[in-house]
C-alpha cells in the first residue's frame, strides 16, 4: 500500500475535524492536529513542549521553530511511518519550507494538500448561529433549532452565544485565516499538490470527494 501523506486546509468552521474523523477512518493514517499535538507535547514534559507551554502560559503564539519541532517530531513517529493527516501545521510558508525539507532528508514525500473552501458569509452564518446550554448541549438557530426558542430542549436553560461565536469575532479569525493561508494555498498550487473540495455541500458530499480523490492519488502513486 502506498504511503499516504496529506495536509487538511480550510477555515475555521469548514467542517476539518468532521473530514479528518472520516478519511482516518478510510484509511490508515496518524491524526495529527496542531491543538492536540502541542498538548500532548506540554503533558509529556518535553523540550519543545515545555517551551511551548511559556508562550501559551503568556498568552502568546507560540514561535514557528517550536511549532515546526513539534511536527517534524510526530511525523517521524512510529505511527505516522504509513502516512499521515495534518490539520492545523503547517500554517506558514516557513513551516511549509521547513515540513518539505524535513520529508526530503526522510525519502518522503507528500501526497496532496485538501483545502475545503467555504465562503466567509456561510462560515459566519455557521458558526454565529450556534447557542449553547448550560449543560453544554449546542443548537443553531437556523439548521437545528430548540422546540421552544431561546430554551434548551433537556434542561430548559436559556441558550446562550459564546463571545468567540459572535460575527465579528469569526469575521477577525476568518481574516486572519485568509492572511496565513493564501500564501500557503499558492504555495501548494504551484506544486501541483493542491486539491480543492466545495464545503458548502453536504458533509457527506465532502466526504465521498475527498476519499475518491485520495483513493485515486493512492493508485496512481503505486502504478
Amino acid at each position: 500500500m502506498s504511503e499516504l501523506n496529506l495536509i487538511l486546509l480550510g477555515p475555521p468552521g469548514a467542517g476539518k475535524g468532521t473530514q479528518a474523523e472520516r478519511l482516518t477512518q478510510d484509511f490508515p493514517l496518524a491524526y495529527i492536529a496542531t491543538g492536540d499535538m502541542l498538548r500532548a507535547a506540554v503533558a509529556a514534559g518535553t523540550e519543545l513542549g515545555l517551551k511551548a507551554k511559556t508562550f501559551m502560559d503568556a498568552g502568546g503564539l507560540v514561535p514557528d521553530d517550536v511549532m515546526i519541532g513539534m511536527a517534524l517530531e510526530r511525523v517521524e513517529s512510529d505511527d505516522a511511518r504509513d502516512g499521515f493527516l495534518l490539520d492545523g501545521f503547517p500554517r506558514t510558508v516557513a513551516q511549509a519550507d521547513a515540513l518539505e525539507g524535513e520529508m526530503e532528508q526522510l525519502g518522503r514525500k507528500m501526497t496532496a494538500v485538501l483545502l475545503i473552501e467555504v465562503p466567509d458569509e456561510d462560515i459566519v452564518r455557521r458558526i454565529s448561529g450556534r447557542r449553547t446550554s448550560q449543560s453544554g448541549r449546542i443548537y443553531h438557530v437556523e439548521f437545528d433549532p430548540p422546540k421552544h426558542e431561546g430554551r434548551c430542549d433537556i434542561d430548559g436553560s436559556a441558550l446562550l452565544q459564546r463571545d468567540d461565536d459572535k460575527p465579528e469575532v469569526v469575521q477577525a479569525r476568518l481574516d486572519q485565516y485568509h492572511a496565513l493561508t493564501t500564501p500557503l494555498i499558492d504555495y501548494y498550487e504551484d506544486r501541483g499538490l493542491l486539491r480543492r473540495f466545495d464545503g458548502t455541500r453536504s458533509p457527506t458530499e465532502v466526504h465521498d470527494h475527498i476519499r475518491a480523490t485520495v483513493a485515486t492519488l493512492r493508485l496512481e502513486d503505486a502504478l
